[in-house]
């Protein structure tokens, strides 16, 4: 049988109003009153009853994450660090996390209302923004509390944490150029997501300061897996003039766009350079390892719970929006100095 507030507050010789504000800690309680009882609740084995206190204080003390996917997507490291980094903090922070999945459209949006609706979560973190996001749209207007990992073009004003895409992709082009790479293929994301739009301006501006101009021809899409970058590099590998260099957009599309190179007897980081963007743990150990672009993702879901949670609790951010500096990471999948056969 369960301990009671009651039980407590016999041992203790206190009423169960004292027992209760000593356990959450309320200023008007002794410290030797509170030490006593969580002493005695402690001893006793008391376990509080988080469903009475969530009804109490009309909260749940849970946030909400939707994982915006068409299929078995949830093993994407990307997703992987960065649900850990939320789920840590969110833990350390007294709240839980709850993570379901959905395709983007409409039915998406229905759970979104469905949730806020029936009050299943305190907030929600949004994350792959696009660039007419509905999402952000609908919390917007319903005013309820969200941070979101990315900008969109919506002009509702939101708390988020973002990478400078735009920068980092700058930084893959001049070191393909400086490399000596002329034809250079880019490996784009889905063109409705903001960060693929920041992505290409950065790669193609980065050139264009190169003297290169980005063909047409060598900008494929791809939808950010790994089966999906094989596929794309094949096709720009299949063109009569073949790039000596491709730049995806994240790591996973890189490592397929590794192996569609390989299995033509292409030698990666000599015979074609291939570089990703995101750094994640597979980056490091791939064969060649892939030079990249990294963004500290598990931090980056750190902060994000973080700030989600001060909004909850209408506590004051230090700042409203977040534009970190990402770093370029060159390791052997762009080789040295690209010497053209011809």
């Amino acid at each position: 049988m369960s301990v009671t507030l009651k039980d407590i507050a016999k041992k203790v010789g206190k009423s169960v109003t004292t027992v209760s504000r000593a356990l959450h800690d309320y200023d008007d309680v002794s410290p030797e009153t509170k030490e006593l009882v969580h002493r005695a609740a402690e001893d006793m084995g008391y376990t509080p009853n988080i469903i009475a206190q969530r009804l109490q204080k009309q909260r749940t003390d849970t946030i909400g994450f939707i994982l915006p996917t068409f299929g078995p997507r949830f093993s994407d490291p990307f997703f992987s660090e960065f649900l850990a980094g939320i789920g840590n903090k969110a833990a350390k922070l007294g709240y839980d996390l709850l993570v379901s999945t959905h395709p983007p459209g409409e039915e998406e949006l229905k759970t979104y209302r469905r949730k806020v609706q029936s009050y299943l979560v305190d907030g929600f973190i949004i994350v792959r923004t696009r660039r007419k996001d509905t999402r952000i749209e609908y919390l917007c207007q319903a005013g309820f509390p969200f941070v979101a990992f990315g900008r969109t073009e919506e002009a509702c004003d939101f708390p988020y944490v973002d990478e400078d895409s735009e920068y980092g992709m700058r930084l893959l082009a001049h070191h393909l150029a400086d490399l000596g790479h002329q034809r250079i293929a880019f490996l784009a994301a889905p063109e409705e997501l903001m960060f693929a739009h920041f992505r290409l301006k950065g790669f193609e501006e980065g050139l264009a300061d190169k003297g290169i101009q980005l063909d047409e021809k060598m900008v494929v899409f791809g939808d950010l897996t790994q089966r999906d970058g094989f596929r794309q590099a094949t096709s720009l590998l299949d063109l009569p003039d073949p790039p000596t260099a491709i730049a995806a957009c994240n790591d996973l599309m890189a490592l397929g766009a590794i192996s569609a190179a390989q299995k033509r007897g292409l030698i990666v980081g000599k015979d074609i350079a291939i570089t990703g963007f995101d750094n994640i743990p597979l980056a490091e150990h791939s064969h060649p390892p892939l030079t990249t672009i990294h963004q500290p993702i598990y931090q980056i879901g750190d902060m994000v719970c973080e700030m989600l949670i001060k909004r909850i609790n209408k506590e004051p951010l230090r700042s409203q929006s977040v534009l970190q500096k990402p770093t370029l990471v060159i390791r052997e999948s762009c080789g040295e100095k690209y010497i053209n056969p011809n």
